[in-house]
Order: structure tokens, then sequence, then C-alpha cells
């Protein structure tokens, strides 16, 4: 087990977007670190994704939880996407479907939907 406490985030692979959530992510749940899994557009890269290309991110998010002891995990959209240039209603829908598949990996985790907004702040969509 890694030493510190942690918590699991799916990103935007777009630099602006990590320091935010981060620092979210580490507030909210009195965490040291964040395990940052990226993807460009990540909502819409699950939601399209084959079987093996999710089975890889499933794998690095056990990793998180089991090696790590993550208990929460993240799944981000955000304002101004260049791998999901959707609308900010298409990418709540989307987060609200990528919590569903998330919750369905059965991985015990805590799973929270976020949106990063035009202001660089985390709004959250929803929390199962």
């Amino acid at each position: 087990m890694a030493q510190g406490t942690f918590a699991t985030a799916i990103n935007c692979m777009d630099g602006r977007v990590q320091d935010p959530v981060t620092e979210w992510m580490r507030s909210q749940y009195a965490v040291d670190y964040v395990d940052m899994i990226t993807e460009a557009g990540p909502t819409k890269y699950m939601l399209e994704a084959d079987g093996e290309a999710l089975e890889a991110l499933q794998a690095k998010v056990r990793i998180s939880a089991h090696n790590h002891g993550s208990e929460v995990i993240a799944i981000v959209a955000h304002h101004d996407c260049a791998g999901n240039p959707v609308s900010k209603e298409e990418q709540y829908i989307q987060v609200r479907d990528v919590v569903e598949m998330i919750q369905a990996w059965d991985m015990n985790l805590k799973v929270i939907g976020l949106f990063v907004n035009e202001n660089w702040t985390v709004e959250t969509i929803t929390e199962v």
C-alpha cells in the first residue's frame, strides 16, 4: 500500500483542468494525492470505447483503488474541451452516463461526476 491517502480522477488530458481538479479533490476528500487517469474528452472516450480500451482503463482504476487505497473516483468533463466539443448540457448527460458505467464496475468506490467551468472552477454534477 502506498504512503498517504489517495483519490482517483478520470480527467481530460487538457493541462488547464489538472490543477483545479486535484485541488478540489484534495480539499473535498482530505486526500494527499489524486491519481490522474487522462484521455482527450474522457466521457466521450469511455462511452465510445471498445471492450479492450475500457478494460485497460479499469485496470488503472483498480491499481488506484487496490494499491493506493483510493475510495473515491471522479469522472471529469470541462468547458472548451477539444476532445469532446459538445455543449455543457451534453457533457452533463455524458458525465451522468459514465458515472453509472463506473458504478457497474462494482469496485466499491464513491463515484462523482464533475465539470470544470469557463472560470476553471469545479462544479459537482452528481455523487453516488
